[in-house]
C-alpha cells in the first residue's frame, strides 16, 4: 500500500477531529507517520482503511509471517485504548476479539482480522438481537473487583446526571414523565449495585460491533466500553434499539415481549433489563436530538413516551 494520507481517512473521522480542535487535527496530520513507526515495530504491512466509525483509524495489515490483523489507532480524547485494551485481556478466551498488542503511548491496538457486521447480513431483527443477546452472554465473565472499569453503580449515576442536564437543555424532546421515570430508574439501579452479582460486560453491544469470524463459526465482539456490573446492563443496548422493529406494531407489547425473551435467554431480572433499557433508551435519544438526528430522536423518544407508562413487574 502506498503511504498512508489524511485523505485516506473516512470524512466521518475527519469531521470529528475538526469538532473537536487542534489536538485531534495534529493527530490526522500525525497518523501516517504514527502508521510507518507501527509498522516496523510490530513487523506489518499496511492495507486499506476501514470506514464504520468516527473516533479511530481502522486500517487492514497483514503481519510479516501472514497473519491477517487489524490496526486501531485511537483519536485523543474521545477514544481510550487503554481501556480497550484492559477489557480485551480480561476476556481473553471468550468472543471478544483477540488482542496482539497495545501500544499506549500512540493509543493504539492490534487485534485480530474479523469479517464483516452483523448487521450488514440481512438477517432479521430478532435474529440479531438473539445473536447479540447470545454473544454478549458468552463474555459476562466473574472479575473479583472492578479493575478500575466503571462499575453499574458509576454507570447509573452517570445516566442520571447526563439525562437530567439534556432533559433540562431539551423540554420539548420528550415529555417530562418521561425524564422523571428515567430517573428514578437509574436511582434504583444505582442502589441495586451489587459486586458479588457483578461481572465483566460490554457496554455497548450492538449489531454493528458484533463481527463474524473470518472461519464463519461465530461472532466477536468489538469495541468495549467494559463495565463491572450486572448482566441486565449489557442489555440495555438491546432493548434501546431497532425501533423499525418496535414501531411497526404495538411498541409496548412489543417492547414487553423483547425484555421477557432476553430475561428467558440470559437468566437476567425482567425489571432490571426494562430499567437499564429505558434509560439507555431516553440518554440516547437525547443525545440524537442534541445533535440535530432528529428523526433518529424522534423514533427513539417517542417509544420511551410510550414505555414510561408501563407499570415495572
Amino acid at each position: 500500500m502506498a503511504k498512508l494520507i489524511p485523505e485516506d481517512l473516512p470524512r466521518a473521522v475527519r469531521l470529528r477531529a475538526a469538532s473537536i480542535g487542534s489536538e485531534a487535527e495534529h493527530w490526522i496530520e500525525d497518523l501516517p507517520a504514527i502508521v510507518a513507526e507501527l509498522s516496523g515495530r510490530w513487523a506489518f504491512e499496511p492495507g486499506q482503511v476501514m470506514g464504520g466509525g468516527s473516533e479511530s483509524l481502522i486500517l487492514l495489515v497483514t503481519l510479516h509471517d501472514g497473519t491477517l490483523a487489524t490496526l486501531k489507532v485511537g483519536m485523543p480524547g474521545v477514544c481510550d485504548c487503554a481501556n480497550e485494551a484492559r477489557v480485551l485481556r480480561l476476556a481473553a478466551g471468550t468472543r471478544y476479539v483477540d488482542l496482539y498488542r497495545h501500544d499506549p503511548d500512540t493509543n493504539a491496538l492490534l487485534v485480530e482480522r474479523l469479517g464483516g457486521c452483523l448487521g450488514d447480513e440481512g438477517k432479521t431483527a430478532r435474529e440479531e438481537m438473539q445473536i447479540v443477546c447470545d454473544t454478549m452472554a458468552q463474555c459476562w465473565i466473574p472479575v473479583e473487583t472492578a479493575q478500575d472499569l466503571m462499575t453499574g453503580g458509576e454507570k447509573a449515576a452517570w445516566l442520571a446526571d447526563f439525562i437530567g442536564e439534556r432533559g433540562r437543555l431539551h423540554p420539548g424532546a420528550c415529555e417530562s414523565s418521561t425524564i422523571e421515570r428515567a430517573l428514578s430508574f437509574c436511582e434504583e439501579r444505582a442502589a441495586a449495585f451489587d459486586p458479588a452479582a457483578s461481572v465483566l460486560v460490554h457496554g455497548d453491544g450492538h449489531a454493528h460491533n458484533t463481527l463474524s469470524t473470518l472461519d464463519g463459526t461465530g461472532y466477536r465482539l468489538i469495541d468495549p466500553d467494559g463495565l463491572f456490573a450486572e448482566p441486565a446492563c449489557d442489555l440495555a443496548t438491546i432493548m434501546r434499539g431497532w425501533n423499525e422493529e418496535l414501531l411497526g406494531g404495538d411498541s409496548v407489547a412489543l417492547g414487553i415481549a423483547r425484555c421477557h425473551d432476553l430475561a428467558s435467554r440470559t437468566g437476567a431480572s425482567p425489571r432490571a433489563i426494562w430499567q437499564w433499557g429505558f434509560m439507555e433508551r431516553v440518554s440516547t435519544g437525547l443525545v440524537l436530538h442534541q445533535i440535530g438526528m432528529t428523526d433518529e430522536a424522534r423514533d427513539t423518544l417517542a417509544i420511551a413516551d410510550r414505555w414510561q407508562e408501563v407499570s415495572v413487574w
